[in-house]
């Protein structure tokens, strides 16, 4: 088992992009990343969908992964690191692996590819040329509602036994879907859920963790769900659920990551709110719900994470 296989559970944190006038707002980086190192996250996703990596050039990419690989390193929490990675096209996904290949990151988080629409056999053909291609683990992002492919069960199963894909980030939304492929998954295979909605059921269900951007807040419950659940505690995870449960439709009433950015910003850990075109700023009136939200929270939004 690789060393990112086994570290592939509990909760992981796709940790957004900050920016300011611009440019990426290293400042609020750091500051996220040492308020995250002190609490309960077990790793980082960088440049992802919440990261708005589609929207950073490589040079900031690189950047944003050095800052976090250093102020990790002075805080003494030596958190795994992958970085989000999507396209179209296997041959430009290949010249990103190399791109990316000296980077000390853990391993990368590969989602379908988009707008192709390729069948399971140019699914399976692509991920295992992309496996076959980097010395570093690969973690799979199964999202079909934003790909337009699903990753089907027989497909997953086959890349599965690639000793190179370690795991994958469930977002197929069909409940029976995850239920089947986890009575089925090769020993040693992680799941982490992505349906920040559903996260109780997936982990009920025998997830082994979860990539959640609505952890960003109330890190401390989201992480207590899983270990009361592991502790047979099923009651007491469901209330902790339930107390969080309405963060995760509220932090996706519009499109993600701009609601949990204004919390963010709110909450005084990121400098501005803003997001990159094509995303804009949440609008006045979800501002003024989330508001409201956060001052009724007030006094566990601010504790550590």
């Amino acid at each position: 088992m690789t060393d990112l296989q086994q570290q592939l559970q509990g909760l992981w944190l796709p940790l957004i992009t900050p920016f300011r006038n611009g440019e990426l707002d290293v400042v609020s980086l750091r500051r996220l990343v040492r308020h995250y190192a002190s609490g309960p996250v077990d790793g980082l996703i960088l440049g992802a969908t919440s990261g708005e990596g589609m929207s950073l050039s490589l040079e900031e990419l690189e950047g944003l992964v050095s800052v976090v690989l250093a102020e990790l390193s002075a805080s003494s929490r030596h958190l795994p690191v992958c970085l989000g990675l999507s396209g179209a096209s296997t041959a430009r996904m290949k010249d990103a692996l190399d791109d990316t290949a000296d980077w000390p990151i853990s391993g990368y988080l590969i989602a379908s590819p988009y707008y192709t629409r390729p069948s399971q056999r140019g699914l399976l053909q692509h991920f295992t040329a992309l496996a076959d291609h980097t010395a570093s683990p690969i973690v799979l992002y199964n999202i079909p509602y934003r790909t337009a492919v699903n990753l089907t069960n027989e497909t997953l199963l086959t890349l599965a036994g690639h000793p190179n894909i370690v795991g994958m980030k469930d977002c197929c939304a069909d409940r029976a879907q995850t239920i089947d492929f986890l009575s089925r998954r090769p020993a040693g295979f992680r799941v982490l859920t992505g349906e920040d909605a559903q996260t109780f059921d997936a982990l009920s269900d025998g997830a082994d963790g979860a990539i959640l951007l609505s952890a960003h807040l109330e890190t401390n419950t989201f992480a207590s769900i899983r270990t009361l659940l592991k502790q047979g505690n099923r009651d007491a995870a469901l209330a902790a659920w339930q107390s969080v449960a309405g963060l995760t439709r509220l932090l996706f009433a519009e499109p993600s990551p701009a609601p949990a950015k204004h919390w963010l910003w709110r909450a005084g850990l990121i400098d501005s709110p803003e997001v990159r075109l094509p995303m804009v700023e949440v609008s006045e009136d979800l501002a003024t719900w989330l508001d409201a939200e956060i001052e009724r929270r007030a006094t566990s939004v601010l504790q550590p994470a």
